[in-house]
C-alpha cells in the first residue's frame, strides 16, 4: 500500500477548513438577508411609503458589503480543489464538477446580474421590476447554495454514479438521483434555513442596538418584527430538516451518528442525549463508560435513527468490530476486501490477458463498496474525532432551541408594541448575533469532521485525496490565507459598523 505523507494531509485539511470557516461566516448572512430585503422591498412596492424604501436601502448596503467578501473567499475555496486536492478532483471531477458548473452558469449569473439592478435600479427601472430584482437575487443566492450542497451531499452519500476502471474515475449515470437524494434535499433545506436564522438574529440584534441607543426606533421595530417572523418560521423548519438529516446520517453514515452521540456501545432502545459529559480519553475497545454523566430521553435516539422506538443503533465499537446479527461488516474485513478491490484494479489495468482482466474486473466490482477501506492504515483510522463531533453537535442543537425561544419572545413583544421597554431582551438579542454564526459553523464541523476519514464516504479517504505538494508550500499558503481572511473579516466588520452607526437615511439624526 502507498505510504501517505500525513503531515501534507493534515496541513491540506487545515487550509481547506480555514478557507471554509471564513467563507461560511459570510454565506449564511447572504442567504437569509437577501430574503429579508426582498420582503422589505415588497412592502415598499405595495405601500409606496418612503419608510420602507429607506429600510430596504439600509439593509441592502449591509448585504452588499457581506456579499463582496463572501464571493472573494468562495472563489479561493473552489480553486483549492484543484491545487490541494487534485487526486480527489481527478477521481470525482465528472460528478462533483457538474453541480459546481451549474452553480456558476445558472445561479451565480442570475444572482450577479440582478444584484446590479437591485442596487442601481432605483428610479432607472420600473418599481415592479426593481422589486422583482430583489427576489431574483434571493432566489439566485439560494440556488447557488443548492448546487454546492448537492455536491457536498454526494460526498456524504455517493449515489447515481459508477466507477470506470479504465479511467479510474467515478462517472455520473443518474443526475436526478444525485440531485434528489434524501441526503441532498435535507442538507440543502437544513443549510439554507440555518442561513435564514443567522440573518434573522443579525437583523434583530442590530435593530435592538438602535432601540437601546434610542435611535431610528420605528425603523428598528419594523426590521425586528419582519426578522422575528422570518426567523421563527425558519427555526421551526430547521428542527424538521435537522431530524431528516439525522435520519439520513443514521442510514448512510452510522459512524458519524455514533460520534454525534458519543456512543461507543450501541444497542436497541437507545435514548437521546440531551446533556452529557463524555468520559475524557475514552477510546475504542476500552472498558470505560461512554459518559461521566448523561441525561437522556428514553428510546428517542432509536426512534430518530430508525423510526422505531426499539430500533438498533450501532456505536463506535459495534461498527469497528462488526455485528453480523445486524448486518454490520467489521472494519478489518472491509479493509481486507478493500485491498482485494485495489489489487484487482491494478491487475485489470496492467494485465494484457483478457481472461485475467475479466476475472480481475469481476473481483473489483464485487468488492468496490469496500474500496476506500483498503487505504486505511488500521481499523481505528475509521473513527472520527468523537469529542469534537459530540460537543459541536450538542452545542449546535442547544443553540437552535434557544433561538426558537428568542424569536418567539421578540415577536411577542414586537406585536404587543412593548419591545422598546424590554431592555434585558434587547441586550440578549444584541449579544446573540455571534451565537448564530457559532451554531452555523458548528453544523459544518459536525458534517465534515464527523465523516472523517472520508472525502467520499467509503470510497475515497482524505489521505488518498491530496495533491503532490510540498508541506512547506501548503504551510506558507495557510498562513498567507490566515492573514488575508482575517484582514478581510476585520475590514467587513469595520465597514458594517460604520454603516450601522450612520443608520437609515431618512432617520439620520
Amino acid at each position: 500500500m502507498e505510504n501517505f505523507d500525513m503531515s501534507l494531509v493534515d496541513w491540506s485539511r487545515a487550509q481547506f477548513a480555514l478557507t471554509a470557516i471564513y467563507h461560511w461566516i459570510f454565506v449564511p448572512l447572504t442567504l437569509g438577508l437577501s430574503f429579508i430585503i426582498a420582503f422589505m422591498h415588497t412592502k415598499y412596492y405595495k405601500t409606496k411609503a418612503d419608510k420602507w424604501k429607506n429600510t430596504t436601502k439600509f439593509w441592502m448596503k449591509i448585504f452588499g458589503i457581506n456579499f463582496a467578501i463572501g464571493v472573494a473567499t468562495g472563489i479561493i475555496l473552489e480553486f483549492e480543489f484543484g491545487t490541494n486536492w487534485s487526486n480527489y478532483s481527478w477521481i470525482v471531477g465528472d460528478i462533483f464538477g457538474a453541480p459546481l458548473a451549474i452553480e456558476g452558469i445558472l445561479a451565480f449569473f442570475l444572482e450577479s446580474t440582478f444584484i446590479a439592478v437591485m442596487f442601481f435600479g432605483w428610479d432607472r427601472v420600473s418599481k415592479k421590476f426593481h422589486m422583482l430584482s430583489s427576489w431574483f437575487v434571493a432566489i439566485g443566492s439560494n440556488l447557488s447554495a443548492l448546487w454546492i450542497l448537492v455536491a457536498n451531499a454526494w460526498m456524504q452519500n455517493p449515489v447515481g454514479m459508477q466507477f470506470n476502471p479504465d479511467t479510474a474515475r467515478n462517472e455520473m449515470v443518474d443526475f436526478w438521483e444525485i440531485l434528489l437524494s434524501p441526503t441532498a434535499i435535507y442538507k440543502f433545506l437544513h443549510t439554507i434555513t440555518n442561513g435564514y436564522v443567522v440573518a434573522s438574529l443579525f437583523v434583530i440584534g442590530i435593530s435592538a442596538w438602535f432601540i437601546l441607543k434610542g435611535r431610528h426606533l420605528e425603523f428598528a421595530k419594523r426590521s425586528m418584527q419582519i426578522a422575528a417572523i422570518f426567523g421563527l418560521v425558519a427555526s421551526l423548519v430547521l428542527v424538521y430538516t435537522g431530524d431528516g438529516s439525522a435520519y439520513c446520517t443514521a442510514k448512510d453514515q452510522p459512524m458519524k451518528l455514533a460520534a454525534m452521540e458519543g456512543l461507543y456501545e450501541g444497542g436497541n432502545e437507545q435514548g437521546l442525549v440531551t446533556v452529557a459529559l463524555p468520559t475524557p480519553c475514552k477510546k475504542y475497545g476500552d472498558d470505560k463508560n461512554d459518559y461521566l454523566f448523561a441525561v437522556k430521553i428514553p428510546y428517542l435516539l432509536s426512534y430518530l435513527a430508525t423510526r422505531n422506538f426499539d430500533g438498533y443503533v450501532p456505536g463506535v465499537n459495534n461498527i469497528i468490530d462488526g455485528d453480523k446479527k445486524h448486518g454490520i461488516v467489521s472494519v478489518e474485513e472491509r479493509m481486507e476486501n478493500g485491498k482485494i478491490a485495489i489489487n484487482a484494479l491494478k491487475e485489470y489495468k496492467t494485465s494484457e490477458d483478457k481472461i485475467v482482466k475479466d476475472k480481475a474486473l469481476e473481483t473489483f466490482r464485487e468488492n468496490y463498496k469496500h474500496f476506500g477501506y483498503g487505504f486505511l492504515p488500521d481499523k481505528e483510522a475509521a473513527i472520527p474525532n468523537v469529542p469534537l463531533t459530540f460537543y459541536s453537535f450538542h452545542i449546535m442543537v442547544g443553540l437552535g432551541f434557544y433561538f426558537i425561544m428568542l424569536f418567539a419572545v421578540i415577536l411577542f413583544f414586537s406585536i404587543k408594541q412593548t419591545i422598546d421597554k424590554k431592555k434585558i431582551w434587547l441586550k440578549i438579542a444584541l449579544w446573540s448575533i455571534p451565537l448564530g454564526f457559532i451554531a452555523s459553523e458548528l453544523g459544518w464541523v459536525v458534517a465534515e469532521v464527523g465523516r472523517q476519514p472520508w472525502t467520499i464516504q467509503d470510497i475515497l479517504p482524505t489521505m488518498a485525496s491530496t495533491s503532490h505538494l510540498s508541506v512547506s508550500s501548503v504551510q506558507t499558503t495557510f498562513w498567507l490565507f490566515t492573514v488575508l481572511f482575517t484582514v478581510l473579516l476585520i475590514a467587513e466588520i469595520k465597514i458594517m459598523i460604520h454603516q450601522i452607526k450612520l443608520g437609515p437615511k431618512e432617520e439620520r439624526s
